[in-house]
């Protein structure tokens, strides 16, 4: 597995984290409205965000990338959290649970072959795991790769897979038939898009985050190469769905911070403008009240984010920090995003306010890689775990 340090000195990302945030601020929120209108990212901010290198921000450097590990990869996400979370989905399965399974599983061969096209976003990376009947649990897959000599047959359909309609990689789970005596049964294959049987249907509609693209795809009998098997290990499909998936969380848990703050900045800004008979609402208790409870959310959340990914990149804890971490920062920006609305009253709920399209948008950080019921499931199961063997 691989296990490369960043290379990026702290002076050199505090400009990287610098010119970000000023792209986030000055380039993309002034176009939320536009975003949210044509549900599409224009072309020319796509190409902007390619020159910044975002869309390999986290890919090591010897392959074409930024090199950024995720203590670095969190301050980013906390800033494209703070706009159109579209935005950061165009290239973040580039840098996230796509593009690390590579890094942390792939061949030299399949390296080289992908992660310079992804870093410079001439390749885009999609990463296929859910499907009906199997989201946050890898274990319920039911897209099967068949032995076929020295290759495979791939068979079966995913669903919700974002970038799907502009993807040209697919990072795709599927159990293996006939299933091995030991271990998961879960291997992961490179599948280009183009690659005959692959099937892209129709753009999702959804309830937020427009201008993301996310779309079923299915697998007919599509054959492919023993060079198609990440890592060429049929053994490191799991480990490499359950590191990427763990790495993510504390990105998601990230970009909620980001929202939250949105959230906050929102409610402040419109709590000193705004007047009810007379008086600017912002003197008025509860509504100091509620703006307290969004600034507390933040800041714990911030912390904590902070906090796992440092553990996460010391190795200390990659699994229950990462799930703690999103489980509180999604909750908590959900919350902070619902007050955002009361706080604006009325002119929350209209259409075109930034906290309408936040309060939807935010919806999903609790039910992608991983919903907060597996989170739970996953924090609570390791305590009893970690009780037991200490008991014995």
């Amino acid at each position: 597995m691989y296990t490369g340090n960043p290379d990026v000195p702290d002076d050199v990302f505090a400009d990287v984290l610098a010119t970000v945030t000023d792209f986030v601020r000055t380039r993309i929120v002034p176009r939320e409205i536009e975003i949210m209108q044509a549900d599409a990212i224009p072309d020319d901010l796509r190409a902007e965000i390619a020159q910044l290198g975002l869309f390999g921000y986290a890919i090591p450097q010897q392959w074409g990338g930024l090199g950024l590990d995720l203590v670095q990869d969190v301050e980013l996400a906390m800033q494209f959290g703070y706009t159109s979370l579209s935005v950061r989905s165009m290239f973040g399965t580039n840098n996230g649970i796509a593009g690390q399974v590579l890094v942390g599983f792939g061949t030299d061969e399949q390296r080289e072959r992908w992660l310079p096209g992804i870093a410079s976003g001439d390749v885009v990376a999609s990463f296929a795991l859910t499907e009906p009947g199997a989201g946050s649990n890898p274990a319920g897959l039911r897209t099967s790769a068949t032995t076929d000599g020295d290759g495979w047959i791939l068979e079966g359909s995913k669903q919700f897979i974002t970038n799907a309609t502009t993807a040209d990689l697919f990072v795709v789970f599927a159990k293996l038939s006939p299933a091995p005596e030991e271990g998961s049964g879960i291997a992961v294959f490179l599948v280009p898009a183009d690659e005959k049987g692959v099937e892209v249907g129709a753009k999702d509609a959804k309830m937020g985050q427009e201008g993301s693209s996310t779309a079923e795809v299915t697998f007919h009998g599509v054959r492919l190469g023993s060079e198609a098997l990440v890592g060429g290990d049929a053994a490191a499909g799991y480990r490499a769905a359950m590191t990427s998936l763990a790495r993510g969380r504390v990105h998601i848990a990230a970009l909620a911070v980001g929202c939250a703050q949105r959230a906050l900045d929102e409610s402040v800004a419109y709590a000193v403008s705004a007047t009810q008979g007379g008086t600017t609402i912002g003197d008025f208790q509860l509504v100091q009240a509620m703006l307290a409870e969004q600034k507390v959310g933040v800041e714990a959340g911030r912390a904590l984010v902070r906090d796992a990914a440092r553990r996460y990149v010391s190795g200390e804890d990659r699994r229950v920090g990462p799930s703690v971490a999103k489980l509180y920062c999604t909750e908590m920006a959900g919350r902070a995003a619902d007050l955002a609305v009361q706080v604006h009253g009325g002119a929350g709920y209209m259409r075109e306010v930034p906290v309408e399209r936040l309060y939807r948008d935010v919806r999903l950080l609790r039910l992608y890689e991983g919903t907060s019921e597996i989170q739970k499931l996953i924090i609570g199961g390791s305590l009893v775990k970690a009780a037991k063997a200490q008991a014995r």
